[in-house]
């Protein structure tokens, strides 16, 4: 089909070459033949009158016409997706729908394996690709390729539309055992005590208590670095570390590891974790069940108590609030 001279099926081919910047991949992400998708780039740069690429060796160099018709293409076939293709009633019982979400290791455990158990009950061909943090997931989800994202709502985009789903707060961690961790954790004592950081992704982006310490120009003693939450409580059993975890996480893992809670002598504020998602599936029927379950398990979420009110319990020391020295 042409639109004023431009065959549109080669806007499928220009999005696919601008998402994989490779012939190969991208004939293979659109089932074309290596022919078929030269022949196709070939029609392409005949109609922008531009070479959309050029090669740098072996690595692929976008012209600045290719960069700047990418967003405008990728838009256009997502509202055609959204509007046009999707636009059937959507029938739980009956759908085979796969959900990519960029979620953390702590959201998993702690919320959304309640998720995937509901939907396994009320949609079981429905399906989930959980996929680990990205150094740009708003750059994933504007082009569609991820349907949501959960995380801390203070690391969202603002160009797309979000929902709180729970509030969570970092607490101090360490083995039971740990004689060094006192009940009332001073800051100093903090900065000078051995430490698991978590750092995410490609580029070991910090965590909230690192960006606070790097933004006041302080550093503790990390003698072990981890990609995520889940790897902290092994690796503070049977040793003096200590570490920053989810207050929910820490109660997740209780059972298994005998663990020391005691609060952040940082004044850290509750942070707010959020899903988010393209605004073109405002309207799209599955998006908008997920959205409506995801919302709906968070609220059955109990509160953890806070460490200063809750009671000991078989391998979980509760402490009292330690004073911030922090100015």
């Amino acid at each position: 089909m042409r639109f004023k001279g431009l065959d549109l099926n080669l806007l499928v081919v220009l999005d696919a070459l601008l998402a994989e910047r490779n012939l190969s991949a991208a004939a293979h992400r659109i089932n074309l033949s290596q022919p078929a998708m030269s022949a196709a780039v070939a029609r392409l740069r005949d109609f922008f009158g531009d070479e959309l690429f050029s090669m740098n060796g072996r690595e692929r160099i976008l012209t600045s016409r290719a960069v700047a018709l990418g967003p405008a293409v990728r838009d256009a076939l997502l509202r055609i997706q959204s509007s046009i293709i999707s636009s059937d009633p959507f029938d739980p019982n009956r759908s085979d729908r796969r959900f990519r979400i960029i979620i953390s290791d702590f959201a998993t455990l702690v919320f959304f394996e309640k998720v995937v158990e509901r939907v396994a009950r009320e949609a079981p061909a429905v399906t989930f690709e959980l996929l680990p943090l990205d150094d740009n997931p708003n750059e994933l989800l504007r082009r569609g390729d991820i349907d949501f994202v959960i995380l801390p709502d203070m690391f969202m985009s603002g160009a797309h539309p979000s929902v709180a789903l729970f509030d969570e707060k970092l607490v101090c961690v360490g083995c039971a055992a740990n004689k060094q961790l006192p009940r009332q954790l001073t800051f100093e004592r903090y900065l000078s005590m051995r430490h698991v950081c978590v750092r995410f992704g490609r580029w070991r982006k910090p965590s909230m208590e690192e960006l606070f310490l790097l933004e006041h120009g302080l550093k503790r003693r990390v003698e072990v670095e981890v990609q995520g939450f889940s790897m902290v409580p092994p690796m503070v059993s049977g040793t003096a570390r200590i570490s920053s975890v989810p207050l929910r996480l820490v109660k997740h893992f209780e059972k298994t590891f005998p663990l020391k809670v005691v609060e952040l002598p940082l004044p850290l504020p509750v942070f707010t974790e959020a899903v988010q998602w393209l605004a073109n599936h405002n309207s799209d029927p599955a998006s908008i069940w997920m959205r409506e379950i995801m919302v709906q398990e968070a609220s059955r979420l109990a509160t953890p108590a806070n460490p200063r009110e809750a009671p000991s319990a078989p391998g979980l020391v509760s402490a009292a609030t330690a004073h911030s020295h922090v100015a």
